[in-house]
């Protein structure tokens, strides 16, 4: 059996990316939507080199035997018994992918300033209750001179995380290309008592209105207020992700 390692490594390989890429939107906790079809394209192609892999090893099982019939004993297998081990980490993947990044990978993220400083950001839509990401919410709240928030009903979802004093925030890791460049989007909710506080990594959409803080572009004006009006348990969406 050892001579199809290999074969078994890259199917179990090529299965989980497939799964995760073509059967469902699992991908979506690792990279961009964009990248979706060279994940199927790349899982297809493992498939098909553990089907020629495993063929090689049965026409090599069969050259194998002829040769045992014409000299009279076995020349064994070849490979460490110990390389099947590699398929472990393919076969957990297949069968239970790792969750999205959440309060744990947002912990470890400080505040970072933006690179653009303080400025004019252009004109927000129209509308009664503007639906609005946390990265955008945050950055107009610390870095908008023209107080573009001001006087607006905003409404933005995303997991929480809480500090200290019984604080806690409506977060979002936001990602340029796959999970491992997220950073952290914050927004620190107040209006509603500490211990009606959700619970950590629990996903909500809030609504409420901005609440000055600080001076524009400082560490003063980080983490940006929200005065919420109502906090409303939610669904993780398939994309947990928000995108610079």
């Amino acid at each position: 059996m050892r001579r199809y390692g290999s074969a078994v490594l890259l199917l179990l390989t090529g299965g989980a990316v497939l799964r995760i890429s073509l059967f469902s939107d699992l991908y979506l906790r690792y990279v961009q939507a964009a990248l979706r079809p060279y994940l199927v394209i790349s899982g297809s192609l493992l498939m098909l080199l553990g089907a020629v892999a495993a063929i090689r090893g049965m026409s090599h099982r069969d050259h194998e035997e002829e040769e045992e019939e014409e000299d009279g004993h076995s020349h064994g297998s070849h490979g460490p018994r110990i390389a099947w081990l590699l398929t472990l980490p393919a076969l957990a993947l297949l069968l239970f992918p790792p969750p999205a990044l959440g309060s744990y990978s947002a912990g470890r993220e400080q505040a970072q300033l933006a690179a653009q400083g303080v400025g004019t950001f252009p004109a927000l839509p129209a509308a009664k209750v503007l639906d609005i990401s946390v990265a955008q919410y945050s950055s107009r709240a610390v870095y908008d001179t023209g107080h573009s928030l001001k006087g607006r009903t905003v409404r933005m979802t995303g997991f929480v995380t809480h500090g200290s004093n019984g604080t806690w925030y409506v977060t979002r890791l936001v990602v340029t290309c796959c999970a491992a460049d997220a950073t952290t989007s914050k927004v620190e909710i107040r209006g509603t008592e500490s211990d009606d506080a959700p619970q950590t990594d629990t996903w909500v959409t809030v609504t409420g209105t901005w609440l000055p803080k600080g001076k524009l572009g400082t560490d003063g004006a980080w983490p940006p207020l929200l005065d919420a009006k109502t906090v409303t348990q939610v669904k993780e969406p398939a994309d947990p992700y928000e995108k610079r």
